[in-house]
């Protein structure tokens, strides 16, 4: 059964970086989607880039993040990365990784929205502040 565990979190001024970890384990995260959301301070938890559990590992991203996130897959270390580059006071928000079996012909994209109950499993998130 797959678990789910982010760390990386913490704060940076504006415009500076850092760098998730989505670390699984009881399943290989390549034959998963894995799916980055956030929720930010009194807002609903919105997606922000996924990665197909495929070997092509496609990649999705959103608009408020694109250019400057980078979301890769380590199959070694059984782990996903969120690069996140030029930060600023938006992108503050407790950060989520979430995973979805891969199924025939679907990609990470199909699994966007954060109430879709079919998420196999959820991390318990990590914190980012972007704050001067």
């Amino acid at each position: 059964q797959l678990q789910l565990a982010e760390s990386g979190g913490g704060t940076v001024q504006p415009g500076g970086s850092l760098r998730l970890s989505c670390a699984a384990s009881g399943a290989t995260v390549d034959r998963f989607h894995i799916i980055w959301f956030r929720q930010a301070p009194g807002k609903e938890r919105k997606f922000i880039t996924c990665i197909d559990g495929t070997p092509s590992a496609g990649t999705d991203y959103s608009e408020s993040v694109k250019g400057r996130f980078t979301v890769s897959r380590e199959s070694a270390k059984n782990t996903v990365f969120l690069q996140m580059n030029d930060l600023n006071s938006e992108d503050t928000g407790v950060y989520y990784c979430a995973g979805r079996s891969a199924g025939i012909g679907d990609t990470c994209g199909s699994y966007i929205n954060p109430t879709y109950g079919g998420l196999n499993a959820w991390g318990p998130g990590t914190p980012v502040t972007v704050s001067s």
